[in-house]
């Protein structure tokens, strides 16, 4: 059976490029989407909230990113990689309410150079050593995909069944 390890940083990975090439690349990749949001979000302005993408944020969710926005600015900008939701829609609010540009691209440069390093390693890591329990005790891999797919299912119904909640308080 074949040993499998994590790749060697200096090794061919994909497209014969090194392992950490390939990780500055995505991680370029992301601040350029980033730069994206935020240009996309300046041109829309208001018009984000009557937007296909605005619609199914909703309302009250772009009011609260707004709040923190405005509350921390290019600050929140960096805070956002680190919240799964946010990460792709605070960016937009920031470009709508004009954040400083400078300070936009200083915070997202600092984001990228945190967060994707962390999740590139980390994720490349988490996925190797699945393989190897895979390669090793097929039933063992099939076990953690479950146990990871339930917990991931439970914590998707917990925040629905929050925000039907906070909706229904709302609504009374």
């Amino acid at each position: 059976m074949r040993h499998l390890a994590l790749p060697a940083p200096t090794e061919p990975f994909w497209w014969g490029l090194p392992y950490w090439l390939v990780g500055v690349i995505l991680m370029i990749a992301l601040f350029a989407v980033f730069q994206v949001y935020y240009w996309v979000g300046r041109r829309l302005g208001e018009k984000l909230y009557e937007s296909r993408v605005g619609e199914r944020i909703g309302r009250d969710r772009i009011a609260r990113i707004e709040r923190t926005v405005e509350k921390w600015g290019a600050l929140a900008v960096y805070g956002c990689f680190w919240v799964p939701m946010l990460r792709h829609t605070l960016p937009w609010v920031a470009g709508a309410l004009r954040v400083s540009y400078p300070w936009y691209v200083v915070a997202s440069a600092l984001g990228c150079m945190t967060w994707a390093p962390l999740w590139w390693f980390g994720g490349m890591v988490a996925i190797w050593a699945w393989l190897r329990l895979a390669a090793q005790s097929p039933l063992a891999a099939a076990l953690v995909a479950v146990a990871v797919v339930a917990a991931i299912a439970a914590y998707v119904a917990r925040r629905r069944r929050k925000r039907a909640e906070r909706e229904e308080e709302l609504a009374t």
